[in-house]
């Protein structure tokens, strides 16, 4: 059987250099679809341009506008193919207008010198800690299994942290691969959440996400679990900032994330 996330990442290449998708049930969200899955049907789309060389190095989307129920249209242009990296633009276009924009490297991986200067931070494995789902009114989170080790959505109060791990992957579990990695850079809720301890109108601008992993280190993930981190970094004027980590379970650092929030305070 097809797994659900590769019913609503499917695209078909309708005119070159763009490519038709549909929005999908299972990934709705408050308003429009949840925003990991759009970027991961762009990141699918871009792989199979006919011009794509190399893997995803990194992806930003900016979200103008909420993609209506139906079909949509992702416009793609190589702006340079270097020796070793790749530039795409690419425009997200519905009806009457654009709705969103943004930007992308695809790069050629080779044998480095290499480091990781962050830790893995020190948690239990994810048999360690119960299954947490999101608020059953969060559709598109259905469609993963969370285990968290601090900062879960039980809200009971404001907090001074907005910090968030958690265990979690695809349900049912999947193979990992790029486009599934860059949905998984979005699914943590807005960090305002936990700060102001309650639920708010919020959505992402912004979303940029750098692809670390190779195609080698996906392959060694398989369906297991990823370990992730997200917190806030400043609050205030209507908007904020929240970064990310998602590590294998191996230890290995696979993505990091960074991206501008709004949201509306009904407590200010």
């Amino acid at each position: 059987m097809t797994h659900v996330f590769d019913e609503a990442t499917a695209v078909e290449q309708v005119a070159p250099g763009t490519f038709r998708a549909h929005t999908h049930p299972a990934y709705n969200n408050m308003v429009g679809p949840f925003g990991g899955i759009t970027a991961a049907t762009v990141v699918a789309a871009l792989q199979r341009h006919p011009e794509a060389q190399g893997h995803p190095l990194s992806l930003t989307i900016n979200y103008a506008a909420p993609i209506s129920e139906g079909a949509w249209d992702i416009a793609v242009t190589v702006l340079k193919t270097n020796r070793t990296n790749q530039h795409f633009t690419f425009l997200i276009d519905q009806g009457d207008g654009a709705v969103a924009s943004g930007t992308a490297v695809f790069g050629t991986r080779r044998e480095t010198w290499g480091d990781t200067e962050i830790a893995f931070p020190q948690v239990g494995t994810p048999e360690d800690y119960a299954e947490q789902p999101f608020p059953d009114f969060i559709e598109w989170a259905k469609n993963y299994e969370t285990r968290f080790v601090t900062g879960s959505l039980n809200i009971d109060g404001p907090s001074d942290s907005s910090e968030s791990t958690l265990w979690l992957r695809d349900k049912p579990a999947r193979a990992l691969d790029y486009p599934a990695l860059a949905s998984l850079a979005d699914a943590f809720f807005p960090r305002a959440f936990l700060r102001r301890g309650t639920y708010l109108p919020a959505g992402t601008i912004s979303l940029t996400t750098y692809f670390h992993a190779s195609p080698a280190e996906l392959d060694q993930q398989a369906g297991e679990h990823l370990l992730g981190t997200a917190v806030g970094a400043r609050f205030g004027h209507g908007h904020f900032d929240q970064y990310a980590q998602l590590w294998g379970r191996n230890g290995t650092l696979l993505a990091t994330t960074h991206q501008l929030v709004y949201f509306k305070d009904p407590k200010a």
